[in-house]
């Protein structure tokens, strides 16, 4: 599946795609992108950035843990990062403080917990800046079934639960008035999000996830005038960028880091729908 996938992709009309690795690489970003993009347009209407963002750091602290332990960092960030989401949510849920503030407590917590390790053992820093920066033409066959098999997965969590999710996050007092498990939807959307928050940090890295996420969908609001056209123009841009980013980052006259270029471009469509939205509403007043 793996092997039809890429040689269809290598079929582009694209030089760099001519390489195995880009083939590999852009198989993953399409993949990726689509989810990104909705659960990015959840994470602006649910005001959930601050929880993306500590997600996306965790991974700092697993990867330093898996490099303590000797054992595969990406397995070891991507169980520590679903356990950062759960606790989070554990945390709310258990204890009076806002979520605010339970995010920030988390956040500082694994930061801190990162460094420490880093500090701890100095020979791991150079190893981690991979994860930092974000490298997605080291993705193999393995990330991209895993990722095959989680596109529909979120999918079918937001065929089945959107309504459900919005409520929760709206006011979960009425929510469970309602009918509506409260808890398992709380649980199941933070391990999701950690899920793809963690393999977005594979594709752009701990300093840039959240604009993965966020800059998509926000996107997306200056363009569409309801909830579902901002999923799908989110999902629309999302996977432009990702493309154009992948492409323009292989180019000799510009060679420059792929996570970071993707996400140039995407903040682009941000100002050009910003810029569009502006005129609209001058032309209108």
């Amino acid at each position: 599946m793996i092997e039809l996938l890429c040689q269809a992709l290598g079929a582009l009309p694209v030089d760099c795609l001519s390489h195995k690795f880009m083939q590999q690489a852009l198989l993953g970003l399409l993949l990726l992108a689509p989810m990104t993009a909705v659960l990015g347009v959840e994470v602006i209407h649910f005001r959930m950035s601050f929880f993306s963002d500590a997600i996306g750091h965790s991974a700092f602290a697993g990867v330093a843990l898996g490099l303590l332990l000797s054992l595969e960092p990406k397995l070891t960030m991507l169980a520590f990062g679903v356990l950062v989401g759960l606790g989070i949510v554990a945390l709310q849920r258990r204890s009076n403080i806002s979520s605010d503030l339970a995010i920030g407590v988390v956040f500082s917590a694994v930061v801190a917990f990162g460094l420490a390790v880093v500090s701890r053992t100095p020979g791991t820093a150079r190893s981690m800046q991979q994860f930092l920066f974000g490298d997605i033409l080291t993705i193999g066959p393995d990330e991209l079934r895993f990722l095959l098999l989680l596109l529909p997965v979120v999918a079918l969590v937001q065929i089945l639960g959107f309504n459900s999710l919005l409520c929760v996050a709206l006011n979960p007092v009425m929510a469970r008035a309602h009918g509506v498990h409260v808890a398992f939807w709380q649980y199941l959307f933070a391990a999701l999000l950690a899920v793809v928050v963690i393999f977005s940090v594979w594709a752009v890295g701990v300093l840039l996830v959240t604009a993965l996420l966020i800059v998509p969908a926000a996107c997306a609001r200056n363009i569409s005038r309801s909830l579902r056209g901002m999923f799908w123009w989110a999902i629309v841009i999302s996977v432009v960028s990702a493309f154009t980013g992948l492409v323009l980052s292989a180019q000799p006259w510009l060679s420059t880091a792929t996570g970071a270029t993707i996400i140039v471009v995407s903040c682009l469509f941000f100002a050009l729908s910003t810029l569009s939205r502006r005129c609209l509403q001058g032309r209108r007043a």
